[in-house]
């Protein structure tokens, strides 16, 4: 059963994760109101945007802020502005380089949604408009929550005052391990055929199987390798995340399929981009706890398809021997698949600990998921390694039985991802997980890279991961059943948001966890 603070969360999460898909090019009114809601207090008191720009339009205003402010002779104004204007931990020149859609706009929304809600927000919104004024405020060094209220189409704001600081603080501190984990390791280099496509021309076609666990057919995009000479046979299914559409990791694909590889991209109808824009409209609930299981039947049909010569593919491929990747929550279905097994014993724990250290937006997505957990441990056997980019990890799965797992994992997290950060969800679960260095599992850490920013949708060239990818699956496939691949000692890195493989340098993780 899915908490009603969990479904507006998770509508404030479509609204931001989203946005770019539902986007049109008329200009809204931006917000004029903040309500702060102060700790302790039943009540909210307002503030005009305008009157936070200079203490002589809060002195005139006629505000509730205003009124407090000239109680206190200016007092609570100061405290108040310093709040809302100082620096936001968004690194601009990582959001606005090679961007696509509106990332920025969909991290401030969710940062906002954290925080308190927005009343209003218009569908669709207007990405231009807004990272054009964030652009403009930048130029002063940097973005104030301040600077984004301005912006934001709506009616008002209200702000959880009491949550504000804390939060914005422990944004920072999760960011941080990753940060000192890059200035401790050079970049791997970027130069090589890695980088380049691969020898093979690529082949497209949309299609769709009958699946068993799902009353509809199972879309899928399927690229392959049409050219003539050795390739690998190698089966490459990639898995996408929340309200997102395969189109959106098709340069991972065309990638890959250029090097030999045949890749499948499930489109998971429980979660995806037509699914979120039901759920905005009111005709959906939110994703159900079941997608936890029902994302890695969906992979497991995909493979039982291309065994059973269902999706008459050009090429025979190895389904004994399977590679999986996937981004988000579709890199938790990779992980599922790969055997990392999914507890409640967490969730019951820590959903309700809204002061935790570690807590972050991931942690809406992985709560809901509270009585389904136990159920949804569905490894394939047939998954030999796997790629999970930004993983939710620290609540859902039991990091400690890792070593275990058959098939090697790579996580790749972003140094500023704020929906999964590094510290508390790649960094700390990884520390679990490979010490002993005997697992085989790795982690590399993406300088500057957010939650969006290393996809790389149809018609790009495969992004800053794409070499990287290439490279693990390449260890993969030559590796003996079991044994960890070795990624090279150069050439997968990325000039854009350069990569650093740190399982080596991981911290030592606490004797106990939660």
């Amino acid at each position: 059963m899915i908490r009603p603070l969990t479904i507006r969360v998770l509508r404030i999460l479509a609204s931001g994760i989203g946005a770019a898909a539902l986007l049109g090019p008329a200009p809204a009114r931006a917000v004029e109101t903040i309500n702060l809601r102060l700790p302790l207090l039943e009540t909210d008191f307002s503030i005009r945007v305008s009157e936070l720009r200079s203490p002589e339009a809060l002195i005139a205003g006629n505000s509730d802020l205003a009124e407090l402010d000239r109680a206190t002779r200016g007092e609570i104004g100061r405290r108040v502005k310093a709040v809302l204007s100082s620096n936001l931990p968004i690194e601009i020149k990582a959001i606005f380089r090679e961007s696509k859609g509106s990332p920025l706009l969909d991290q401030v929304l969710l940062l906002v949604g954290a925080l308190g809600d927005i009343d209003g927000l218009p569908d669709p919104l207007d990405p231009a408009q807004f990272e054009q004024a964030m652009k403009r405020a930048a130029a002063k060094g940097g973005i104030s929550l301040l600077d984004v209220i301005e912006q934001l189409p709506g009616q008002s704001v209200t702000v959880e005052l009491g949550r504000l600081g804390f939060s914005v603080q422990r944004f920072r501190d999760q960011l941080r391990s990753a940060e000192k984990l890059i200035a401790s390791l050079p970049a791997v280099g970027s130069a090589g055929p890695l980088q380049e496509a691969g020898p093979q021309s690529v082949a497209r076609q949309e299609l769709s199987i009958a699946v068993g666990h799902r009353p509809e057919p199972l879309a899928l995009v399927l690229l392959e390798p049409s050219g003539s000479g050795a390739a690998p046979n190698r089966l490459v299914v990639i898995s996408h995340g929340l309200w997102d559409d395969p189109n959106n990791f098709e340069g991972w694909a065309a990638h890959l399929a250029s090097h030999g590889y045949t890749v499948v991209l499930p489109r998971h109808p429980g979660s995806d981009q037509s699914q979120q824009r039901a759920m905005l409209a009111g005709k959906q609930p939110p994703p159900s706890p079941s997608e936890l299981a029902l994302r890695p039947k969906d992979v497991s049909a995909v493979i039982d398809a291309a065994a059973q010569g269902k999706l008459a593919l050009r090429r025979p491929v190895n389904t004994q021997a399977v590679l999986v990747a996937g981004h988000s929550w579709g890199a938790t279905t990779a992980l599922q698949l790969a055997g990392a097994r999914p507890i409640t014993t967490k969730l019951q724990q820590l959903c309700d600990e809204v002061l935790d250290p570690s807590r972050n937006l991931s942690w809406v997505l992985q709560c809901n998921f509270v009585g389904s957990a136990d159920s949804a441990a569905l490894v394939d056997p047939r998954v030999a390694a796997a790629i999970a980019v930004s993983p939710p990890m620290r609540l859902l799965f039991d990091v400690d039985s890792a070593g275990s797992m058959k098939a090697k994992v790579l996580v790749i997290s972003g140094s500023r991802d704020w929906v999964v950060p590094p510290g508390p969800e790649a960094i700390e679960p990884m520390a679990r997980a490979t010490r002993g260095g005997a697992s085989g599992h790795r982690l590399v850490l993406a300088e500057n890279a957010d939650h969006f920013n290393l996809r790389s949708p149809r018609g790009e060239a495969g992004g800053p991961l794409r070499a990287l990818l290439l490279a693990w699956f390449n260890a993969a496939a030559r590796s003996s059943p079991g044994a960890a691949p070795e990624l090279p000692l150069a050439g997968w890195g990325s000039p854009t948001h350069p990569l650093r493989e740190v399982t080596a340098a991981l911290p030592t993780p606490p004797p106990t966890q939660p």
